[in-house]
């Protein structure tokens, strides 16, 4: 049986080669034979299932052509009069070509070095026939086994080693050392020289020190090498592509069902050898290969991927810029080759979500090859956040998995031991891993509900919040928070009715204008300490003495006034910065925490209100709530003086004892200008700073003024603030810096956004004369006019997240041409316009009714 198994694959063999080489007789009659005059080419899949067909017909099988080189190789039963040629010209001369190997020598190759590649190249350009590398690259490029043995680093000797060998040489008689051992010792530590040098990564050094360098067995130079002398051949292009068709699904189903990885952690150089192909992102790779190729590496273990991200975190910017780039060239293709719906998820395209698990693991190589600081974490608060009293029914309703389980965590960052927030400068911008149309065609809603549910057959985007832009995160967040608030109010009604006594579902504030801070506080509180639960009920704002409802708008002033009560100067919680408009904890101020834990309540009900706040933070506030200390470079941004002073000082070239005559002891002012001294070591005063000390200085000078002088205001505002958003995955999907743009929305107001946007009611259409008048008045105001107009229209003077486009605002009729005012519902975004007579008295009325408007009565 085996016998004829043998003959069988040995007949299909020389079908197969008879297709693709021919025999080699330029005038051959056989239509089945490449070298027939009229013989139509074909790609090595068709001649292969040719060949079986061939073979199940009994055809004719040609002779192999005297003229016909390298037919050894084609036709192994000549293979011995071939080597008794070879055996014949060595003995006598020979020219040239004769010394060319034969095509067989190719066929048994089973991996390539680059040294080989370079061989069979030259051989091939000789001859000006690529065939036989082509043959070699589909092999080899086809089949996992072969790429893992492929392109190996040379093995190097240690120190120690290089001794012994040398000793070992030593006791050699004098004529081995001068034939062999000099040779020998010369090829052994030649390449230990190169390899060394060629080896060692030159970006994110002080990354490869932290983590250690990535050890893989893989010469990823020589890779590179390759691939530059190979891809430039169109046809040699074409081998690698049909190669990893060939590939991935083999490579697929080997990660799935036989945990190779685990076997054998070298397999992981399939993968890193494929992605060095720099063509990869290109239109023919985007249709099958690509898409195949990344559904196998999404199903690389968890400790292969971490082991993926850190090699590739050693990567130059360029080189994960290119790695970035192919893998949204697939997404956007995708995309933009589907009609994506709520009937057609985008979460169900397997190449979208596989080359989205790719590009995970390059985003945690940008992470890892930025600027990192690790140490500098703020601790957790010392006491937990109450926990609600009616957890006993939320168990009884089945949410106690939902509070108890915690901030969600990647996994992949877990196995990395990094957070997002612990770079401070990747190797690309945080953008370049935003892909649009994606965003453009996600239905966010599913895409939430997958993300809470978490099965493993339905993929969300928000587990990837990297590929999402800041609009998109926010639907998702607006999604969770208004779960809460339903959820809330369901468990409000169930105790109703279990308790026999009306509860309120509503978060609801009633305060005296003349008195907010004073109102708010004390319910506020009383809340927090009773039920922090009630925080996560949709809030309702009620104005004593005033008719306004609260659909939105009179929460949007009540978040103003308390925003700018507590930003009074006059009242010193916090101090202000005339250079930079922004405002920082005052150390010295005598309000208690409990003022301190207000702004951090309502910070945190703003977001989860979707209302937008005017506050004037520096971004290290939103990277301590965050988690992250603040260190020295923040200080640019806070306090902007004293980081200069302190640059200036590390970068003096002089003695810094003997010319600054400063001490590790500081001195700063209270509230009534008295100065306080604080000594950054023990017995600072004592301790002068020197030319080796004065980094030690800065840093500690640093963790004082963002730290621990404010460690206590800080807290408790960093509780305030958690007590409303501790379940919430804000922590998991935005960066500090999208923190600011959800609280205090855009500072970039474009209102020709707002006028494409905007809606018109009542009679009016965009091409009324009154509203073209009305949006010439409005373009022609100054900055200050624009902002008042917007606090008079919306409530607020920022832009939402995504800019005035998605402000959608209502412009209505409101009656004939009369001395009216302009008014608006600032819960809806609605205008009411009268229809003014002239554009002079539109522009009149407009500008007094955006000046002197505050407070909701009477239309």
């Amino acid at each position: 049986m085996k016998m004829k198994r043998a003959a069988a694959k040995h007949l299909i063999e020389r079908y197969y080669h008879q297709l693709t080489e021919g025999c080699g007789n330029e005038a051959c009659t056989n239509e089945a034979c490449g070298s027939s005059p009229g013989f139509q080419r074909m790609d090595n899949n068709a001649a292969a299932i040719k060949a079986l067909e061939l073979y199940k017909n009994n055809a004719k099988l040609c002779d192999p052509h005297p003229s016909k080189k390298g037919a050894s190789s084609a036709f192994p039963e000549n293979s011995a009069k071939g080597a008794h040629n070879f055996s014949a010209c060595s003995n006598g001369k020979m020219n040239h070509k004769d010394l060319q190997p034969t095509r067989e020598d190719f066929r048994d190759l089973n991996f390539l070095t680059e040294e080989k590649v370079y061989e069979i190249l030259s051989l091939c350009s000789e001859t000006e026939d690529y065939s036989p590398l082509i043959r070699v690259i589909g092999r080899v490029f086809s089949s996992a086994e072969s790429l893992v043995q492929s392109f190996r680093k040379a093995k190097q000797h240690t120190k120690e080693e290089l001794k012994s060998l040398q000793a070992k040489d030593e006791d050699k008689d004098e004529d081995e050392k001068e034939t062999a051992s000099g040779s020998s010792t010369a090829m052994e530590v030649e390449p230990e020289a190169s390899a060394s040098s060629a080896d060692g990564p030159s970006d994110g050094e002080n990354n490869v020190q932290k983590f250690g360098p990535v050890e893989v067995s893989v010469d990823i130079e020589a890779v590179r090498r390759v691939y530059d002398k190979l891809l430039s051949n169109e046809k040699i292009e074409a081998a690698f592509l049909n190669a990893l068709v060939y590939l991935s699904p083999n490579v697929e189903c080997d990660l799935t069902y036989h945990n190779v990885y685990a076997a054998d952690p070298n397999y992981l150089n399939v993968f890193i050898i494929v992605m060095e192909n720099s063509n990869l992102h290109s239109p023919e790779y985007l249709e099958i290969a690509l898409p195949q190729f990344c559904k196998a590496m999404s199903k690389l273990p968890l400790p292969a991927l971490a082991k993926l991200a850190r090699l590739w975190s050693q990567y130059s910017a360029d080189q994960i810029r290119r790695l970035v780039e192919t893998f949204q060239q697939l997404i956007t293709y995708t995309v933009i080759s589907n009609e994506f719906s709520s009937d057609n998820l985008v979460n169900e395209d397997d190449g979208v979500v596989a080359a989205t698990k790719c590009l995970k693991i390059v985003y945690y190589a940008n992470v890892l090859g930025g600027d990192l600081d690790m140490d500098h974490n703020e601790e957790d608060d010392d006491e937990p956040i109450p926990e609600s009293s009616e957890l006993t029914l939320q168990e009884l309703l089945g949410e106690e998995r939902r509070n108890k389980k915690g901030p969600r965590v990647d996994p992949l960052e877990t196995e990395l031991g990094i957070r997002s927030s612990d770079c401070r400068k990747p190797l690309i911008s945080f953008e370049d891993f935003i892909n649009e149309p994606l965003n453009d065609v996600l239905e966010m809603d599913k895409d939430y509900t997958f993300f809470k549910v978490e099965t493993e057959s339905k993929f969300s985007f928000m587990t990837c919040p990297f590929i999402l832009n800041a609009v998109t995160k926010n639907l998702g967040l607006y999604y969770d928070n208004r779960i809460r608030m339903y959820s809330e109010r369901r468990i409000t009604a169930l105790y109703s009715l279990v308790q026999g006594q009306q509860l309120n579902p509503y978060l609801r504030l009633k305060v005296r204008r003349d008195h907010i801070i004073d109102d708010a506080l004390v319910r506020l509180e009383m809340i927090a300490m009773e039920n922090p639960a009630d925080l996560k009920k949709q809030l309702y704002v009620e104005f004593e003495g005033e008719q306004g409802v609260d659909e939105g708008g009179v929460s949007k002033e009540f978040f103003q006034l308390v925003v700018e009560e507590i930003f009074n100067r006059d009242i010193g919680m916090f101090t202000y910065d005339e250079s930079t408009k922004l405002f920082w904890f005052n150390p010295s101020s005598f309000e208690n925490e409990g003022q301190f834990t207000l702004i951090g309540i309502v910070l945190g009900l703003a977001i989860y209100n979707n209302c937008i706040l005017d506050v004037h933070f520096p971004m290290v506030v939103y990277r301590k709530l965050m988690g992250k200390k603040g260190t020295f470079r923040d200080l640019a941004d806070s306090h902007p003086v004293l980081y200069q002073s302190l640059k200036d000082l590390l970068e003096y070239e002089g003695n810094v004892e003997e010319d600054m005559m400063i001490t590790f002891q500081i001195s700063q002012t209270d509230l009534f200008g008295n100065p306080l001294m604080y000594d950054l070591k023990e017995g600072g005063d004592k301790i002068p700073v020197t030319n080796e000390n004065r980094k030690d200085f800065v840093a500690l000078y640093a963790e004082y003024m963002l730290n621990k002088s404010v460690e206590k205001q800080f807290k408790a505002f960093r509780r305030g603030f958690h007590m409303v958003t501790n379940e919430s995955p804000l922590k998991y999907l935005f960066r500090p810096e999208e923190i600011e743009l959800l609280i205090c929305g855009s500072r970039n107001l474009d209102f020709q956004a707002l006028e494409d946007s905007t809606e018109y009611d009542g009679g009016y259409n965009k091409d009324s004369r009154i509203i073209r008048d009305f949006w010439e008045t409005v373009h022609s105001f100054g900055q200050e006019q624009k902002r008042l107009f917007l606090q008079f229209t919306t409530g607020t003077d920022r832009a939402p997240v995504g800019g005035l486009g998605k402000l959608k605002m209502i412009i209505a009729k409101n009656g004939p041409d009369s001395d009216r005012l302009p008014t608006s519902h600032t819960c809806f975004n609605v205008l009411l316009l009268p229809e003014y007579s002239t554009k002079e008295k539109l522009t009149e009325r407009l500008l007094k009714a955006i000046t002197y408007a505050k407070g909701f009565g009477m239309l």
